[in-house]
């Protein structure tokens, strides 16, 4: 994924896909977007001449998922409340793909003791994430491996 408009793109097709509605915000300057807050007000472009372009994706149903795609090229997706920070912003496509398509799954631990939220990428790419909220949401309940 070169921009972030081609990211955007690409989970527009893959929210048609699978039936999905979506939502999108999008911040375009460098007075606009999340991790720029020591550029003065009205400007726009960063000291190297780039156009920073932030999007917020919201993507309705079940589960829940909301993908941030910054302009470092990184993005944060939260599934059911789950968060993942530094995704790569060329996995996110995949990402969505293993939600969506059932193989995340959420495995718990006695010791130490916990849940967690696993998405496989393909290939050897994995993300695994703490489940904060004790209460598992249903899909979170749902998709639950021993």
């Amino acid at each position: 994924m070169p921009t972030t408009e081609a990211a955007v793109r690409a989970i527009r097709e893959i929210a048609a896909e699978f039936g999905v509605s979506v939502s999108v915000t999008e911040d375009i300057g460098a007075d606009q977007t999340s991790r720029r807050t020591s550029a003065e007000p009205c400007t726009v472009f960063d000291p190297d001449g780039s156009l920073p372009h932030e999007a917020f994706v919201e993507l309705t149903g079940s589960p829940a998922v909301s993908v941030r795609l910054f302009p470092e090229d990184d993005a944060r997706i939260a599934v059911e409340g789950v968060e993942f920070h530094d995704v790569p912003r060329d996995s996110v496509p995949g990402f969505l793909r293993s939600v969506y398509g059932g193989l995340a799954t959420t495995k718990g631990r006695l010791f130490p003791p916990g849940q967690w939220l696993v998405v496989p990428l393909p290939g050897d790419e994995t993300y695994k994430e703490l489940i904060l909220d004790p209460n598992l949401s249903p899909w979170l309940a749902r998709s639950t491996r021993r």
